[in-house]
């Protein structure tokens, strides 16, 4: 994802807006949600909806209510009330798209956690809240090795300042319960500003800090995955991966949350389907089953004395041979039943455009060394003429 913005260095490598997902025009920002109501327009009489979304660094947003009535717009910096202080964000919704938001976050219009707007930042409130985003770096830094000194057992993965600059929440990630009082006392004084501490999970982790994943795009759950659902082994069993711990983590370190999107239409797919501990008792001998394709419905079987040797069989006999053993019925072999000769379809790719060759503008290799070669050649052989006498 990338803005209007942003550019190619003079090395080649991308430059970017530096503005580190708070661009204005919208474009590399996370988890953006597209207002599909902008260009509808409101009944007569009825006044738009008085609170919009404001987002803060990386993927933290909250609701707020436009008290003043003040003419916003996505893109727009204000300066939003806080706790304590204030704070400098921007428009990322308004409108009555808001509302449907609030709604699915069940958020109350009247709720004390929806603060207000003050104003549109002035530049003087930019450059406040500038410098202190260029302060964040070299703050998550040094809180590191305060850390490491302390010798505590976590891990400060982002720094967030307030827009005034008179508060920082940095953001850590620990196995256990973590003792940081001693840490807030050496950092207050080291930096001089009041310190909150919060402790997010590894999802969360990557979310902030975003990425890319094996698939080769951006991370989901830093682009538009908002709800972080457990995701357990059994979905890879589900879907016949291999349980391979490092195919299946992602960059948090956990298992993939992509392992959840496809998991429904398995588990459709297996509520009549045989299980992969299934036997076949026949004439022949006992059967086990060593292969399984869901979507084709297709099981694969040999014998326990002849492993090598895999017999194909549909779902619809299986249950029908499954069936017959209960009812203690004799099973002469799998051979009977199954699927030898399957002609699969090949996709035969059709030359819509015209053009059959792949090397029509390559140029023809220059044979004239060739012809000379044999040219020499065939004077070397040719009969001499006997002289006149």
């Amino acid at each position: 994802m990338g803005c209007s913005s942003c550019s190619t260095g003079k090395d080649g490598q991308p430059k970017g807006c530096k503005n580190n997902g708070t661009c204005g025009t919208d474009g590399c920002n996370k988890l953006t949600v597209f207002d599909w109501l902008s260009n509808m327009s409101l009944p007569n009489g009825s006044e738009p909806f008085n609170c919009v979304e404001v987002r803060f660094k990386n993927s933290r947003k909250e609701f707020f209510k436009n008290t003043d009535k003040i003419s916003l717009s996505i893109g727009d910096i204000v300066v939003t009330e806080a706790k304590s202080g204030h704070d400098v964000g921007m428009v990322t919704l308004a409108g009555e798209l808001v509302k449907v938001q609030m709604k699915k976050k069940k958020i109350g219009v009247d709720s004390e956690d929806v603060l207000k707007i003050y104003r549109k930042a002035n530049q003087k409130d930019i450059d406040t809240w500038q410098k202190c985003r260029d302060r964040e770096e070299e703050i998550k830094k040094r809180s590191r090795e305060i850390a490491i000194a302390l010798k505590l057992q976590m891990k400060i993965s982002d720094v967030e300042f307030q827009g005034d600059g008179s508060k920082a929440t940095f953001y850590y990630t620990a196995e256990d319960r973590v003792d940081f009082r001693q840490l807030i006392k050496d950092m207050a004084k080291a930096f001089s500003i009041r310190i909150e501490m919060r402790q997010i999970g590894y999802r969360q982790e990557a979310q902030r800090l975003g990425g890319i994943g094996s698939c080769g795009r951006e991370l989901c759950c830093s682009t538009w995955l908002t709800d972080f659902r457990s995701v357990s082994t059994s979905a890879a069993r589900y879907q016949q991966l291999s349980l391979n711990p490092q195919k299946l983590a992602g960059q948090c370190g956990k298992l993939k949350c992509c392992l959840n999107y496809e998991l429904d239409i398995y588990l459709d797919a297996l509520q009549d389907f045989p299980s992969q501990d299934t036997k076949i008792f026949t004439e022949k001998g006992l059967a086990f089953c060593q292969k399984v394709d869901i979507f084709k419905e297709m099981l694969w079987f040999s014998y326990k004395d002849d492993a090598a040797n895999w017999h194909m069989l549909t779902k619809q006999q299986v249950n029908e041979l499954v069936a017959r053993n209960k009812k203690k019925e004799k099973i002469t072999s799998l051979e009977d039943y199954a699927l030898e000769n399957i002609e699969e379809k090949t996709t035969v790719f059709e030359n819509v455009v015209g053009e059959d060759s792949l090397t029509r503008f390559d140029k023809p290799k220059n044979n004239k060394k060739k012809r000379r070669n044999n040219n020499r050649r065939n004077k070397n052989k040719r009969p001499v003429k006997n002289a006149k006498k």
